[in-house]
């Protein structure tokens, strides 16, 4: 059996990465004294004493604060394997803990720094551990219900991201072959709208007029209409992009206005395993709330970003469950990567901003059972897991690569509608509702 061992210092291990993290395998330590520890020359060891990792000079965990350290450059956390911490020397033992076998998630202490380690149910790395217990999640936090939201087969298979414009307009991106929906209400279902052009969706193509977008994730923002895209269909090969669309015109094709070629920032990953889901949060939240740069180590200034528009996209990649935060240069297709944030999943399929909250959704298929999380800005001004659910008791273990969240003018009785889109349209359907507590 597991086990673990409390040292006399208010600075405890607190949660264990020890397979498949990013970037590495690491360990968060917890302070949960009244003043600040300085842990400089602290040492970290595995099971093998030989393995050793120092602290950095100047390194100190704050009252009730956290420190992540990355000891994977050093030496790799395996699946039978020890955390154990020294204080400076090598000789002091302050607190260790021992597994049999590598988490399905991570080791972490529930409650924080006072609790046993159980396996979480997320991993929440430089944040509270989610302690529900057994890798479990909470109930949905909204109605047990769902019903089908669309026709039998009006899209058929491979519709993927949604987004909400208003009340009464809701876009959705087909990931084969790459298109745009514009859909509007009709009684309890989401129909294509028959103006515009946008009856049978509008086939997406780069700005030259090429290629067959693999569309995976939609936002309505400020700039436009953003689509996060894997590949182009007609190659083999990776090609993660965003692209913006001008919804305007009346074309039965449109052509990007813009593009942003991720490319060389993110991980090499497979062509149908990139960017799947994209939201967007206003510079005035993030300012607001203290997000941090890791551009420039400090606070974010939206004013270190000129040509950006007015805040950041936030981009999920499939491949490893990572949400990359990007100001994107909305005149010459430029960009910076802002902030790295592990969603806890291990693939995100949709990303949704919640306005009335400030909580960023990240949701993901059948093979996380459908559950969605909900990040927040911490104290250290990190996207960090706040609670992670699982999907409504009235929805099989769908497929589901989409998740959009109504308006908060569409409460009633402390309900609003969200809805989820099923890429395999299994039982002839592609979109279901439900609702969200308000």
């Amino acid at each position: 059996m597991p086990t673990a061992m409390a040292g006399p210092t208010d600075v405890r291990i607190n949660e264990i990465e020890s397979n498949g993290g990013s970037p590495g395998d690491w360990v968060e330590l917890v302070n949960t004294g009244t003043a600040a520890v300085n842990i400089s020359g602290w040492v970290v060891k595995d099971n093998n004493n030989s393995h050793v990792f120092t602290v950095a000079s100047g390194t100190s965990v704050a009252a009730g604060g956290r420190v992540v350290l990355d000891v994977d450059p050093v030496f790799g956390l395996g699946s039978a394997d020890s955390v154990r911490l020294y204080q400076p020397g090598g000789t002091t033992l302050v607190d260790s803990y021992t597994w049999t076998s590598h988490a399905t998630t991570t080791y972490g202490r529930c409650p924080d720094g006072s609790g046993a380690f159980t396996t979480t149910s997320v991993s929440t790395r430089g944040a509270a551990n989610s302690c529900s217990g057994g890798g479990t999640a909470a109930a949905w936090p909204g109605g047990t219900a769902v019903t089908v939201a669309d026709a039998a087969n009006a899209f058929g298979t491979n519709l993927s991201g949604l987004s909400f414009q208003s009340a009464s307009v809701l876009w959705a991106v087909k990931n084969g072959p790459g298109a745009l929906y514009r859909l509007v209400p009709s009684g309890a279902t989401w129909i294509p709208d028959t103006s515009g052009g946008w009856t049978s969706g509008k086939a997406l193509h780069y700005a030259n007029g090429t290629g067959d977008l693999d569309a995976e994730g939609v936002v309505v923002t400020p700039d436009g209409v953003m689509v996060a895209t894997e590949r182009d269909n007609n190659g083999s090969t990776s090609l993660p992009k965003i692209a913006r669309f001008d919804v305007s015109s009346t074309a039965t094709a449109l052509n990007a206005t813009a593009e942003w070629d991720l490319t060389s920032d993110l991980p090499a990953v497979a062509a149908n395993s990139g960017p799947e889901g994209i939201a967007w949060i206003p510079d005035s939240f993030l300012t607001a709330h203290g997000f941090r740069d890791e551009h420039t180590s400090a606070a974010y200034n939206p004013a270190s970003y000129p040509g950006h528009g007015s805040g950041l996209y936030f981009v999920g990649l499939e491949a490893n469950g990572t949400i990359y935060a990007y100001a994107l240069d909305q005149t010459g297709g430029g960009y910076t990567r802002i902030a790295t944030v592990p969603s806890g999943f291990a693939g995100v399929m949709d990303l949704e901003y919640e306005p009335s909250s400030g909580h960023l959704w990240a949701a993901c298929d059948d093979t996380c059972q459908g559950r969605t999380a909900t990040l927040d800005v911490n104290a250290q001004g990190q996207l960090a897991v706040t609670a992670v659910y699982e999907r409504p008791t009235g929805m099989a273990n769908y497929n589901n690569e989409g998740f959009a969240i109504a308006p908060q003018e569409t409460c009633a009785s402390g309900l609003k509608p969200v809805l989820w889109s099923d890429d395999a349209n299994d039982a002839s359907h592609a979109l279901r509702a439900g609702t969200l507590n308000c």
